[in-house]
């Protein structure tokens, strides 16, 4: 018998099949054995029930994953899942298992599935590595795709380094990230803390996935869901659309200047490897390199920097600055979303209430997790974490690696009975005037900054 009567036959048989062969989709797990995956990390129970995945939640245990054989690089992978409430759960994606880091631990992209009351399911987690990189804290249409209690049909799309979720139809990701391009796809049995969990369970079926002519088959983009980028200062094709620029340019000092100096220092800052480093010298407040400023001002807009800080290290980006309202010593004056070390810094146990660490509306409003009771999203010391600061004409918010952790008017009578009790009572017209600079500060530590990029709304 050829290959063409067998598919023939199969075709009669299994309309199903019939449509997977016909758009040269791969059926990803046969329903009937494991034998092209293997189990990696914890020992959580996975079994085969009525041709399903079935993983099973163990207390004790961390994280298992049963992962493919095989590796995959562009691929478009379709799914359904049920899991009981209470759990959380994920499929891996472009994700490894090495020996040189962290023991084998596995690490990579993963595609959110969970019951809690966050709703984030759908969103891309970066597994033992960079934490979340695209929470649904910007996608409410998003939040509310997945069905608690039942069946949900998943779908990931990962091209090139865009990389984009589907839930029962319904876009949840749109996200742009180049750290890894291939990796193992697997299934997660999330480890538990409680002994009510134990026993529980997580069930995929109908798992395929595509690997070529994917250009044709992608879905179309919903203009709602927010583009959130990554690559290392440059600019998507989207981002060019919504009128976004590079602050830095990742290689000279182009655009900035010293805040009291009209060039850029010659002194206290480091351009290399499309990095931009503030060195350390004491912890002392401008009095090495000093302040940078755009040589623009800004009134509304939307403001994204990727930072780094250093253990202990203070440091901050401010806005709306006024480098004429402080000719003396000490950092220019303006609106500042605070970055510090709050474990092992100072500052963060001064001021008022914690409005003195990091993500904060500095010496004046407190950063918090709007989003949920976790507390803020920071993904601590030695490694990038984002800020992003939106403001059109006198609504200001700040967002953490893109959970909103503080939002204000700077122009209403609450924001001035504030800054009457705050450090900046006597500076008139503190973070009211029309239009201002930005800033990078130089506090006396090493902090690195990259894909500084502005658009104007």
């Amino acid at each position: 018998m050829n290959k063409f009567t067998l598919l023939l036959i199969i075709f009669l048989i299994n309309p199903i099949a019939q449509t997977v062969a016909q758009d040269d989709w791969e059926v990803l797990f046969n329903g009937k054995d494991l034998k092209n995956f293997k189990q990696l990390n914890g020992d959580a129970t996975y079994k085969i029930e009525n041709e399903a995945l079935v993983g099973i939640s163990k207390i004790g245990t961390p994280n298992s994953f049963m992962a493919t054989k095989k590796e995959y690089g562009d691929f478009i992978l379709e799914f359904d899942v049920f899991v009981e409430n209470g759990l959380n759960s994920g499929v891996q994606f472009r994700s490894l298992s090495l020996p040189d880091y962290k023991d084998g631990k596995v690490h990579g992209y993963q595609c959110e599935i969970e019951t809690s009351s966050r709703k984030w399911a759908g969103g891309i987690f970066d597994e033992g590595r960079n934490g979340w990189l695209y929470p649904l804290s910007r996608n409410m249409k998003g939040q509310n795709a997945f069905v608690p209690g039942g069946w949900n049909h998943y779908r990931i799309e990962a091209i090139g380094a865009h990389i984009r979720t589907w839930v029962n139809g319904v876009q949840c990701a749109n996200l742009v990230d180049d750290t890894t391009a291939k990796g193992f796809i697997a299934f997660q049995v999330h480890s538990i803390g409680k002994k009510s969990l134990e026993g529980k369970t997580v069930r995929w079926k109908n798992i395929k996935i595509k690997t070529t002519d994917l250009e044709n088959f992608r879905n179309k983009v919903d203009a709602e869901v927010p583009e959130i980028s990554y690559l290392k200062n440059s600019l998507t094709e989207n981002e060019l659309r919504k009128g976004w620029r590079l602050l830095w340019d990742g290689k000279t000092s182009n655009g900035w200047r010293g805040a009291k100096q009209n060039h850029f220092p010659e002194k206290g800052w480091v351009m290399k490897d499309g990095i931009l480093t503030v060195m350390a010298s004491g912890g002392a407040e401008s009095q090495n390199g000093g302040d940078i400023v755009t040589k623009d001002s800004f009134s509304s807009f939307e403001l994204s920097v990727d930072f780094k800080i250093s253990e202990g290290a203070n440091s901050g980006i401010k806005y709306f600055v006024d480098v004429d309202l402080n000719k003396g010593e000490g950092s220019a004056i303006g609106l500042e979303f605070q970055i510090l070390d709050d474990e092992k810094h100072p500052d963060a146990k001064k001021g008022k209430n914690g409005n003195r660490t990091v993500g904060s509306l500095y010496d004046l409003i407190r950063a918090e997790n709007t989003e949920s009771s976790r507390g803020k999203n920071f993904k601590g010391v030695g490694v990038w974490n984002n800020a992003r600061i939106v403001v059109k004409d006198g609504h200001v918010e700040h967002w953490l690696n893109q959970i909103k952790v503080v939002e204000f008017n700077r122009l209403d009578q609450i924001f001035k009975a504030l800054v009457e009790k705050s450090k900046y009572e006597n500076w008139d017209n503190f973070g009211r005037q029309q239009s201002g600079l930005l800033l990078l500060q130089d506090h006396g530590d090493q902090v690195s900054f990259k894909n500084i990029k502005v658009r104007e709304l």
